[in-house]
């Protein structure tokens, strides 16, 4: 079974960063990072800041148990679908189509609806 150490690695890799901009975000080197990635006990504070920073359950982290990360409403999904959007590339067809999104009014959200109801009927 992984260990402690190999599970920080696990959200190290899927948070995306580099060890030195995770070890920022929860306030620690990287050189401890690196250190908790391969040996080592994490402190109670640097367990909590993993999991509040990376959306991580506690009982996973310190046990293996159960789900990785904290389960994640509707809302909160297409929030950070479009933060992550909005950080990328500037000309991407994503970027666009939420640009386009955003001006939509209420008029053009109905079409859309009644597009996506046929869509749905075919």
């Amino acid at each position: 079974m992984a260990d402690i150490n190999d599970r920080i690695s696990q959200v190290i890799e899927k948070s995306k960063l580099s060890k030195t901009d995770f070890a920022a975000k929860i306030n620690i080197s990287q050189q401890y990072v690196s250190k908790l990635s391969k040996e080592g006990t994490p402190s109670d504070r640097t367990i909590s800041d993993i999991c509040r920073e990376f959306g991580v359950m506690e009982k996973w982290l310190r046990t293996g148990e159960g789900e990785m990360f904290v389960p994640m409403t509707r809302s909160q999904e297409i929030s950070d679908f479009v933060g992550d959007v909005l950080k990328g590339e500037t000309d991407t067809f994503k970027r666009r189509l939420v640009a386009s999104l955003a001006r939509l009014d209420e008029s053009d959200w109905k079409v859309l609806e009644k597009m996506a109801e046929e869509m749905k009927k075919d």
